[in-house]
């Protein structure tokens, strides 16, 4: 018997798919307490329940985080350094669905999810925040930088080649972008005030980032 729980161990060592990891350390966790040797069964549960945790943090579809992990994180970080948070939204996605189906729609999502998560900050997360809604978190940035972080991001979503996925497919974003720079400034409160210039930059044409300085609200215009 000890032989097979070595025999699954090495499997796991040598680089079974992730999406089994789970089940594979509760078998191997399994293996190894019917053998008494608990020490190792305890590891394996450990790590079972690390990959569980982890996973209940990322969005299934698109791997990125999502609102929960949103959630739990974005009220833990201070804005004393600049916090910036911008709420982004596929323009006209239901477009998209109705007139090449839910599948390339997925991946559609799948796609915009990887450009938004290029370039971030090194503390900087993107969490999907629901249907074709994302967020961009950006920690420890100054108002000038989060608006070309989240420029650069609508830009890379616009010029994508997207017509490799399907002929005349077309996929832009809008962005709000709310940024903090002092004082305490709850997490719903930013994400309130980056939803209000979400929709400001929908009203604007779509395809736009909206933000607000210390006067007025500005949107970015450009041609694509």
């Amino acid at each position: 018997m000890a032989e097979v729980g070595v025999a699954a161990e090495d499997e796991l060592t040598a680089g079974a798919p992730a999406p089994d990891l789970l089940s594979l350390h509760e078998t191997i966790a399994g293996m190894f307490a019917k053998q008494g040797d608990w020490r190792r069964a305890y590891e394996h549960l450990r790590s079972a329940l690390d990959i569980a945790r982890a996973g209940s943090l990322r969005d299934t579809l698109t791997s990125s985080y999502n609102r929960r992990y949103l959630d739990q994180r974005l009220p833990g970080l201070p804005a004393a350094r600049g916090l910036a948070v911008a709420l982004i939204d596929l323009d006209r996605f239901k477009h998209v669905n109705d007139t090449y189906g839910h599948l390339l729609g997925d991946r559609v999502l799948c796609r915009v999810a990887d450009l938004l998560q290029e370039e971030l900050p090194p503390d900087g997360f993107c969490a999907r925040y629901g249907g074709e809604e994302f967020a961009l978190v950006l920690p420890g940035v100054d108002a000038p930088r989060a608006v070309r972080i989240v420029e650069a991001a609508r830009t890379r979503v616009a010029r994508h080649p997207w017509s490799e996925l399907q002929p005349g497919l077309r996929v832009t974003i809008s962005a709000g972008l709310a940024h903090a720079s002092a004082g305490p400034v709850s997490a719903q409160r930013q994400l309130l005030r980056a939803d209000n210039l979400l929709y400001a930059a929908k009203r604007a044409g779509r395809n736009k980032v909206a933000y607000h300085d210390r006067e007025t609200t500005h949107v970015i215009t450009h041609s694509e």
